[in-house]
């Protein structure tokens, strides 16, 4: 290409790890060119697409994702629906039912054995169901000031703290709410989401370590791109929102968010 940088195809070829652990001062003393045409080429070489006939294929994997449970605001309040369009509606066949009661003894048995296993399969979706929805409940109780105000008002809330509340196990809600989705004022969301712990945040409360996650990805997005905070910098520049972390645990946040160390994120 006419707009493609110079050194571009050499730093393919050649420096791509190099480029990986930022070392672009070493790949410039290499190519016999100044940091700035290093960065230059870079910049171009990821906006490339690394698999440029991927999209030529017959990609059928597109998903849609319709929420199992819809939080609607109703006046001053929030009202928890299931969507029923998602719940399979079962019911045992009246014909085998009446079988059941004319049938030999030895057919009865065979039916009564089937209908109670039908029977047993209807209530463990409707108590899946009401599993669903007090969960969904407890999240609207728990996490008003998040449907209120937005994702920095996200309370810190454990899968243990939602079944404590509602009297049931925790493996029962986590299995009830695996690969669930609930359509709230904010968005749509996987109830996963909404399960986080929580760090101290200097006023005597809580806050939740997807809220710290975010604060850490914004600073990172404001940062002078020349002068990258470090990871104690982040430290030092959360303990002004009343956040107290350890240098250690805001490097395990940011590397949960894929997002490199300074080093990496510096610009020329």
């Amino acid at each position: 290409s006419e707009d493609r940088p110079p050194f571009a195809e050499e730093i393919i070829k050649h420096f791509l790890p190099d480029v990986a652990e930022g070392h672009y001062h070493k790949i410039a003393r290499k190519l016999g060119c100044e940091p700035v045409a290093v960065q230059e080429a870079v910049d171009f070489i990821r906006t490339l697409e690394p698999k440029p006939g991927s999209f030529l294929g017959d990609n059928n994997d597109t998903r849609y994702i319709t929420p199992d449970i819809i939080v609607q605001k109703v006046g001053s309040d929030y009202v928890v629906l299931v969507n029923d369009n998602l719940s399979p509606y079962l019911k045992v066949n009246s014909y085998y039912q009446s079988l059941l009661k004319s049938g030999g003894m030895q057919a009865s048995a065979f039916l009564k054995d089937r209908l109670d296993r039908a029977l047993w399969l209807i209530r463990s979706i409707e108590q899946r169901r009401l599993t669903l929805y007090r969960v969904a409940e407890q999240i609207v109780k728990m996490q008003r000031n998040f449907l209120e105000e937005g994702i920095k008002h996200l309370q810190p809330m454990t899968l243990k703290d939602v079944a404590e509340a509602i009297g049931m196990h925790e493996s029962t809600v986590s299995r009830a709410t695996a690969n669930k989705y609930v359509q709230t004022p904010r968005g749509l969301f996987p109830f996963k989401f909404f399960f986080s712990s929580g760090v101290s945040d200097g006023q005597g409360g809580r806050c939740s370590t997807r809220v710290i996650k975010k604060m850490i990805k914004e600073l990172i997005e404001k940062e002078n791109p020349q002068r990258p905070y470090s990871d104690q910098k982040l430290v030092e520049a959360l303990r002004e929102h009343e956040v107290v972390l350890s240098r250690r645990t805001v490097a395990k946040y940011r590397e949960e968010m894929n997002i490199p160390g300074s080093h990496k994120r510096r610009r020329l």
